[in-house]
């Protein structure tokens, strides 16, 4: 059975305004990475969060600097959520040395241990047990925190997913497992994967309080995530939030996208969670269009000054190839 709070949150208990500025953020770095891509200034595999900002933005928005973080290989919006710096995380997809994982990561490993930012994970399904490791070793000593743990709908598939939530559950640990279901496992429609698709429904059958969330806004999602904690750090053990979203890319620049038609990708367009916070917030009259222009500019800004400080940055040299392999004998 899945357990929902239905307690209304209102509105206005939020920061509207700068949960749009933070999905801007992240929409302008996403959009800068398709065309330093195409340019060939950012190699290797690159997947894009263009429309799931509402997640990022509403859910890592409400985590304390204690909380820790496990994500996928499509984090450039979790990582930007968490406080990651613009040029940290631009210098890494350069491959620099001045990124946040040395340039050794690139797109999909982004990492920041003083962040608790643990990731970034080429495996799907990959940092559910990491988690979990993590919200152990917290509750054995004694810390108030939580792990969050992000994955897409492709990771129900994966067996870790079972054994992990039923590991959470049985031990009570502080985990938030989070689910960003996307419709699509890369190329796999949902309903051709799973017989039962109401996900919430199954981490429900391990104990978890589950409910599904409208994962396409950022107020809905940022008001589930702190109920969720809330029965968290009350000891209630962990929970699963399915949050229903959307890419309006490809799984990733290599994808030539046949299995979704060009009509389902403009009807889930017209749930931007940016245009509709940014439409709402403008009928509020809290938001003008000189106000959002002044939002729009300053990410470009940073995102500018990110860039040249990744172009103007080292490359590790070769001579280091070898350092942070292994751990050092003590």
């Amino acid at each position: 059975m899945i357990e929902i709070d239905n307690t209304p949150i209102e509105s206005g208990s939020f920061d509207r305004i700068a949960l749009l500025r933070q999905m801007i953020r992240i929409r302008h770095f996403e959009q800068r990475c398709v065309q330093l891509y195409s340019a060939e200034k950012i190699r290797g595999f690159l997947h894009l969060y263009i429309g799931e900002e509402a997640v990022a933005a509403g859910l890592l928005g409400e985590l304390t600097q204690e909380d820790a973080v496990v994500s996928t290989y499509r984090e450039h919006g979790h990582a930007i959520a968490r406080g990651i710096s613009m040029t940290a995380l631009m210098a890494e997809m350069f491959g620099r040395s001045t990124g946040c994982s040395r340039g050794r990561g690139g797109s999909m490993h982004l990492f920041d241990a003083d962040l608790r930012f643990y990731g970034g994970n080429a495996i799907v399904g990959g940092g559910l047990p990491v988690a979990v490791g993590l919200a152990l070793a917290d509750a054995m000593r004694g810390r108030d925190a939580v792990t969050v743990c992000l994955f897409g709908d492709g990771a129900v598939a994966e067996g870790e997913f079972h054994e992990c939530l039923n590991l959470a559950a049985l031990w009570r640990l502080p985990v938030l497992f989070a689910c960003e279901n996307n419709r699509y496992a890369m190329g796999t429609a949902l309903a051709r994967e799973h017989a039962n698709t109401d996900l919430a429904l199954r981490a429900a059958s391990y104990g978890l309080v589950s409910w599904p969330v409208d994962g396409m806004d950022a107020v809905a999602v940022a008001a589930a995530t702190r109920r969720a904690l809330a029965s968290i750090r009350a000891g209630s053990g962990p929970c699963f939030l399915e949050l229903r979203t959307y890419r309006f890319r490809a799984h990733s620049l290599y994808d030539a996208d046949r299995y979704r038609s060009k009509a389902e990708i403009e009807q889930w367009k017209a749930r931007d969670p940016i245009t509709v916070l940014g439409a709402a917030l403008d009928a509020a009259g809290e938001l003008d269009e000189k106000e959002r222009a002044a939002m729009e500019s300053a990410a470009d800004a940073e995102l500018d000054a990110a860039i040249a400080a990744a172009e103007a940055a080292p490359e590790e040299p070769v001579a280091d190839l070898t350092k942070y392999v292994y751990a050092e004998p003590s």
